[in-house]
């Protein structure tokens, strides 16, 4: 019997052509060009992920769906038909079940989001995020819905990160399953745990669920310890995190484990003791509206029911076509600590909300007031333009059992937090709420009166809810932990000229990427959209002159009311002398040459092991 080699009579890719599948025929390309096709191949490899999940479909229709109902094997028709995938590809089973786990939620779930990646707009690192927190819809008719959504907001232009990804998608998630969200968080809290898993070489995982705002307090603490030790210390930052961990926990020590003896280095022992007295307080700021601090509202009544474009309207419902929706504006209340008046109708406020929790203090950042009939914030003005012209009357009619629209919040670090979560946290007695502006059409101060270069600071919370994270695209890291930069360098001489401290020339970045714009040679830019002056489009260029697109996805998308706020221009006069320009931050030593000394660190350690014996003598006594 012949054994047949997997892929046998298939051209191997290398021999295809290349100028077909529009790859360059080599790679010793320039810079420039090589980038080119650098992206032409990450848009071929979603369309080939894309392929690969549809060949995964196929073969679960074929070898699972017939059975799955009835088979109650251990070794069941899925399990075998992921090991075949598996063996074939020689990777383990629980990759290969997510393979099909994947490309079954995509075919029946997620179509819309699918040919997103067909059509390389979302990139295939991107799909298990979606497909895993949309778990929870499968089986709702509205979840075409919440995949129309998601698809939507994939489509515009502008860049993804990871944690932008998140926050879209479960925002969409609560946009339209607002009930299971405040379920689930019921849920989480009874069953908060601590559990350990002994893995191998000795090593153990330890996991805590706690709530989400004692997670950010534990991890602010950890990183606060893990950061006592001098530049020579040679563990990565992961380890020293782990070791500042367990320190906190079991009150053992902790201090730096470089080479240099106790009398040079003044991180050798940290008394935790001392460490915990001159803790500052640990801050989470939270970013939420009005509305949802004073509870749900009532729905619109065309938001009860699907209203699903892939479901059949019911035979034995008249639809009405002349039908319109009809919404109350949002009652104002600057402060948010009593609900509204009834008959108030006034601008949408913007509420800073301060949520703290022990030994968390925390503070507040600035968000809007939403009124119900601006909960979509699925789709971009013009999406929703021109979804007007749809007809949204026909399509399934079944209840959602939607009878509440309720808001959300935002946490760095977290992300999107259900109503009910916020609620939760402003009610603890350490939590500080602080509005963003009084309700009126006033305009904010922009600047401090003392100084025009430095923000006021309703700016500097406006702006840090406004774009949630570093806006440098892919950047995961939350904008309320970064610097804020001017777009436009500041004229400390003459102020008038540009650069000026304002919403538009203002943006949030993590510290690298805020270095990397003032000392390389990336230029970036952001200007009103002139479709829609509220929103900002963002570009980096590049140093080869290629333009890249900001985010797609902002605070504007999640607190649809800080459209509303309204800073005013900043001071002109000149009452500061020039700034020298800034140096650049110098490293100890060369990459190569740190690397080298930590590389000389270990084999002297080593070597130390080796030559002095063990003292395996008994103690005298």
């Amino acid at each position: 019997m012949a054994g047949v080699q997997v892929g046998a009579g298939a051209v191997p890719w290398a021999a295809l052509d290349h100028s077909a599948l529009g790859l360059p025929a080599t790679c010793d390309l320039p810079a420039s060009k090589a980038l080119d096709a650098l992206v032409h191949a990450t848009a071929g490899v979603a369309y080939l992920k894309w392929f690969e999940y549809q060949l995964a479909a196929a073969m679960h229709a074929e070898l699972v769906e017939p059975f799955e109902d009835e088979d109650r094997r251990e070794l069941d028709a899925f399990t075998r038909c992921a090991a075949t995938i598996a063996t074939t590809l020689s990777i383990t089973q629980g990759a290969a079940r997510t393979l099909l786990t994947d490309a079954v939620a995509l075919r029946d779930r997620l179509p819309l989001v699918a040919e997103c990646l067909r059509d390389g707009v979302v990139t295939p690192h991107h799909i298990r995020t979606i497909v895993s927190r949309t778990e929870l819809i499968e089986g709702q008719c509205y979840a075409a819905l919440v995949d129309a959504d998601i698809a939507r907001a994939l489509r515009r232009p502008g860049s993804w990160s990871p944690a932008r990804m998140e926050t879209m998608v479960d925002t969409m998630v609560d946009r339209r399953d607002p009930d299971a969200v405040r379920a689930r968080r019921e849920k989480a809290k009874r069953n908060r745990e601590f559990t350990v898993e002994i893995g191998r070489d000795g090593l153990a995982s330890a996991t805590d669920t706690r709530p989400a705002e004692d997670i950010v307090a534990l991890h602010a603490s950890v990183k606060r310890l893990a950061a006592q030790v001098c530049p020579k210390d040679t563990r990565s930052k992961a380890a020293r995190a782990s070791d500042a961990h367990y320190a906190l926990i079991t009150q053992t020590g902790f201090g730096c484990d470089c080479d240099r003896p106790i009398t040079d280095c003044r991180y050798k022992n940290i008394d935790l003791t001392k460490f915990a007295a001159t803790a500052p307080r640990i801050v989470i700021h939270l970013v939420t509206d009005t509305t949802t601090l004073t509870g749900p509202v009532p729905a619109p009544e065309n938001e009860r029911v699907c209203r699903s474009p892939q479901h059949l309207p019911r035979p034995d419902l008249a639809v009405d076509t002349s039908a319109s929706v009809t919404t109350e504006p949002s009652a104002a209340e600057p402060v948010a600590s009593e609900p509204a008046a009834a008959e108030t109708v006034a601008p949408e406020t913007v509420a800073q909300g301060t949520v703290a929790t022990e030994p968390v203090a925390s503070e507040t950042a600035a968000a809007q007031s939403v009124s119900p009939d601006r909960v979509d914030v699925s789709a971009d003005r013009d999406a929703a333009a021109s979804d007007a012209a749809v007809d949204h009357t026909r399509g399934c009619e079944e209840p959602m059992g939607m009878d509440f629209v309720d808001g959300v919040g935002f946490l760095p670090g977290i992300g999107i937090i259900s109503g009910a979560h916020v609620r939760d946290l402003a009610a603890d007695p350490r939590t500080i709420i602080r509005p963003l502006g009084d309700g009126t059409d006033t305009p904010l101060p922009a600047t401090q009166p003392s100084n025009p270069y430095r923000p006021s600071a309703a700016l500097d919370a406006y702006v840090r809810a406004r774009d949630l994270f570093c806006t440098w695209p892919g950047c995961n890291r939350p904008a309320r932990d970064g610097d804020l930069d001017h777009i436009t360098e500041y004229d400390h001489t003459h102020p008038e000229k540009g650069g000026r401290t304002s919403a538009t020339g203002l943006g949030a970045k993590c510290r690298f990427h805020h270095l990397l714009k003032t000392f390389a040679d990336f230029v970036d830019d952001q200007y009103p959209d002139p479709t829609d002056p509220s929103r900002l489009i963002r570009t980096i260029t590049i140093p080869d002159g290629r333009t890249v697109l900001g985010p797609a996805f902002t605070g504007h998308d999640v607190h649809p009311g800080l459209d509303a706020i309204v800073f005013g221009d900043p001071p002109t006069e000149n009452g500061h002398r020039p700034r020298p320009t800034p140096a650049e931050r110098q490293r100890p030593a060369p990459r190569t040459e740190q690397k080298h000394a930590r590389r000389r660190q270990e084999r002297n350690r080593n070597r130390l092991r080796r030559v002095i014996p063990p003292d395996d003598t008994p103690p005298p006594f």
